[in-house]
């Protein structure tokens, strides 16, 4: 596995890129070594936050963590990292595009139980033209975290989204 490990806001000591290097690399079990692990470390005030992207053929492997701590950081990514892998393991391997990303002892190896996706509820509703600002409006006043709704610029469904930091996202559709 090939850690592309880039820091913001942070020195790069050499320790700290072999802590990310040797905690990860547990990781490398499940991948094959020339899969490519994209490490990039951050501190924005007293917060210590790490962000592992794992592209695979077809998927994303993303996970990041927040502490005062950047090892502390490093150990909890790495391990919910391992958690995704054990939990979605027969939806990654299942593409078969996937699984030739992973090593053959993980893809043999047999599944545990996952919990079974269960929707309890369906909702309609009508989509009303207006812009992602308006969107963003109704989106807050009905205290949710998404909004989905018609662009009136493109005409396309689209979603706003509320991202940390008190900041919007904006998903457009791509044809």
């Amino acid at each position: 596995m090939r850690f592309i490990i880039t820091g913001r806001n942070i020195n790069l000591t050499p320790g700290l890129q072999k802590a990310a290097e040797d905690k990860l690399g547990k990781l490398e079990k499940y991948f094959k070594p020339e899969t490519e692990a994209h490490v990039t470390m951050s501190v924005e005030k007293d917060r210590q936050k790490i962000e592992v992207t794992i592209p695979v053929k077809g998927s994303i492997i993303r996970a990041e963590q927040v502490s005062t701590d950047m090892y502390t950081s490093i150990d909890l990514v790495q391990e919910t990292i391992e958690r995704q892998l054990k939990k979605y393991k027969s939806r990654l391997t299942d593409r078969a595009q996937s699984a030739d990303a992973f090593t053959k002892e993980y893809v043999e190896e047999p599944v545990e139980e996952e919990d079974e996706i269960n929707i309890v509820r369906t909702k309609h509703f009508a989509l009303k033209p207006m812009d992602a600002e308006e969107a963003c409006l109704q989106m807050e006043m009905l205290g949710h975290s998404f909004y989905v709704f018609r662009n009136a610029h493109t005409d396309q469904v689209s979603v706003v989204y509320k991202r940390k930091g008190n900041t919007y996202g904006l998903i457009e559709p791509e044809f």
